[in-house]
């Protein structure tokens, strides 16, 4: 039973790494580039990880998946709140379709 619930996990964790991609080629400006691609990884390999320790149980590889889960929910958001400021302050513009800048 775990190794089906894993594998759901897997997949629908490579479903959302698959849109993050997508959204790499179709969004408009590095901000928006930034916002799919890291709700995408943050869920995608979160979930494929998770999956991943379902699969192989309570043994090193399945904590080292949990421990890198963990460390994965708390970098992501991290550093791409940093590429976002650093891009502002570089002077990135926004896509003429951006409804705001709360920067300024």
């Amino acid at each position: 039973m775990n190794n089906i619930i894993g594998v759901i996990f897997i997949t629908l964790g490579l479903a959302f790494d698959l849109i993050g991609c997508l959204g790499l080629f179709r969004f408009p400006d590095v901000y928006n580039r930034l916002q799919a691609s890291t709700k995408c990884v943050t869920f995608g390999t979160c979930n494929i990880l998770f999956g991943t320790f379902l699969v192989l149980g309570f043994n090193a590889a399945g904590i080292k998946c949990l421990l890198a889960l963990i460390f994965l929910l708390f970098s992501s958001p991290t550093s791409s709140h940093a590429l976002a400021r650093a891009a502002h302050k570089s002077g990135e513009k926004l896509c003429e379709g951006s409804v705001g800048n709360e920067y300024k």
